[in-house]
């Protein structure tokens, strides 16, 4: 260096790092980038044709869905003999012959119609199925099933009651019927074919004791029973019933086998 220059100040160059304004964005970023795209008016964008989304196709209800009704009926298990021992007690049941060739027994029963109650009904419904009279003493208690029938899904509720046997014959000139027979209580728990209407007869056994222990008084009350409004949409017609015009002959009972004790 000669004597007459001067030394020059060099500048420190500091380092640019954490100078940069805060929020501003560095060269390059994704803010120049769209400052450099072209713009598109939202004209341009509306006329983008959109391709629909796939729609799922919905099940449709099927023409041949069965229709739900609702139907009542019912029964009762006439008992002969029930102011005497058990041993001798007898119980009329009828028995239908299933598509297997099986002989089911059960308890007799039948539609409600318009204007009965359901004592009544059980009342005629034995009779016409049996051929025999019974007096409704207790209820046993009440069982619902389902079955579809002539396209119809059929929810049944069925009213049983314990009945006195009062007189007549068995017959069994019911076309739905095609035995009827009587069988001893104790036998019951084995020739019934339903669980459900087995276990009514386990109530109507203790409704038995009750009533040999402490006499009728101490059998519960029926429940309130109203007539029926309505006919029902499943009932059907009997084509044959019994003479309803002969008296019943009290304390005589027959199955087909000769008079009964």
């Amino acid at each position: 260096m000669s004597e007459g220059e001067q030394p020059r100040s060099r500048r420190r160059r500091g380092r640019r790092r954490g100078r940069r304004a805060a929020g501003a964005p560095p060269i390059g970023t994704d803010q120049q980038r769209t400052q450099n795209k072209p713009a598109t008016s939202d004209a341009a964008a509306d006329q983008t044709p959109r391709t629909p989304k796939p729609q799922k196709a919905r099940p449709r209800r099927s023409p041949d869905r069965l229709r739900t009704v609702h139907e009542t009926s019912a029964g009762g298990l006439v008992i002969d003999g029930l102011d005497g021992p058990k041993d001798r007690q007898m119980a009329a049941l009828i028995g239908r012959v299933d598509r297997r060739g099986r002989m089911l027994w059960s308890l007799p029963k039948g539609h409600i119609e318009r204007g009965e109650t359901a004592e009544q009904t059980a009342i005629r419904e034995v009779a016409e199925e049996t051929g025999i009279q019974g007096d409704v003493l207790a209820a046993l208690g009440s069982i619902d099933y389902w079955f579809v029938t002539e396209g119809r899904r059929v929810h049944k509720t069925v009213h049983h009651y314990l009945m006195r046997f009062l007189g007549g014959e068995l017959s069994d000139e019911d076309v739905e019927v095609s035995e009827v027979a009587w069988v001893p209580v104790k036998e019951l728990p084995s020739r019934l074919a339903y669980a459900d209407e087995r276990r009514l007869a386990e109530v109507a056994d203790e409704l038995i004791d009750k009533l040999h222990a402490d006499g009728p008084g101490a059998l519960p009350p029926l429940p309130r029973s109203t007539p029926r409004r309505r006919g029902q949409t499943h009932s059907h017609v009997r084509h044959a019933k019994p003479d309803s015009t002969a008296a019943p002959q009290p304390g005589r009972r027959t199955n087909g086998c000769g008079q009964g004790p």
